[in-house]
């Protein structure tokens, strides 16, 4: 389907949503629009990593994917003690 004809057929659809639910109907719409926006702004800002690693060896990007999968395990073991700590 066309995005003209889709756009009718929701608008045709909101014409017989009763008034009291408009509201939820907007919130959801405009937030998932503003999700959208939000998620492109997300993959820019991503994508300006991109290739950042291309020039490091194995040797080095594997020590530094080690050390980052062990700093990670420490700081949740760390965070889960503490919440364990909380009476």
């Amino acid at each position: 389907m066309e995005g003209l004809v889709i756009r009718d057929k929701v608008m045709e659809e909101i014409k017989f949503i009763p008034e009291h639910k408009l509201a939820e109907v907007y919130d959801f719409i405009h937030y998932f629009r503003v999700g959208l926006q939000k998620s492109k702004v997300n993959i820019d800002q991503i994508m300006q990593f991109a290739g950042c690693w291309k020039d490091m060896s194995e040797d080095i990007f594997n020590n530094f994917s080690e050390e980052t999968r062990q700093r990670r395990s420490q700081a949740f073991a760390r965070r889960r003690s503490d919440e364990a700590d909380i009476d």
